[in-house]
């Protein structure tokens, strides 16, 4: 067999694994973040997988540096943003990685570059996007999505000791996806 042939098979075989990887009909979400102006800094697209829910996040004229990223129990961002209630925790758990399992909104700082700009990928598999699950950000109330002015500790209950909150973006269900297909917009 080629060298073509067998790149082409190794490359069926990688599809074939992408595909089985997610649901044959993904649920999907998405947050625009907003500053304290109301200006728009990024979007939040959210996409159910079998291992949890995939965050897409796209900032931009964010403050550079460090700073925390979690889901919120409430789906409300009035500025300055309290109106987004605690960070989401359905089991009740005690906040941050380094006490134990953490709230289920509970996520790895954000390293915002000098440019203000971010671009990244995140698994959260203590969140889902499907309603009537527990854990569930469709709950009665929604859910949002806040960026603090400082860095999460990881330890401190209940919020990190993560500061002032920057931005928030209001978690709204987008439609769904099937595999294979790009997601709706």
């Amino acid at each position: 067999m080629s060298i073509f042939k067998h790149g082409l098979m190794a490359g069926i075989a990688l599809v074939l694994t992408a595909a089985v990887a997610l649901p044959a009909s993904a649920e999907m979400a998405k947050a625009t973040l907003k500053d304290k102006s109301g200006k728009p800094v990024g979007d939040v697209d959210l996409m159910q997988t079998s291992n949890g829910v995939l965050l897409k996040l796209s900032l931009k004229e964010m403050p550079p540096g460090e700073r925390a990223f979690h889901i919120h129990a409430v789906g409300k961002c009035d500025a300055p943003f309290d109106s987004a209630g605690p960070h989401f925790n359905p089991g009740n758990h005690k906040h941050g990685i380094m006490s134990g399992p953490g709230h289920a909104g509970d996520m790895p700082n954000l390293h915002i570059l000098q440019s203000g700009e971010l671009t990244v990928e995140i698994l959260n598999a203590a969140i889902s996007l499907e309603k009537g699950k527990p854990n569930s950000v469709f709950d009665g109330d929604g859910s949002s999505i806040v960026i603090h002015d400082k860095a999460d500790d990881y330890k401190s209950d209940p919020s990190g000791n993560a500061g002032d909150r920057i931005a928030c973006g209001v978690i709204e269900q987008s439609g769904a996806a099937t595999a294979g297909s790009p997601p709706k917009k």
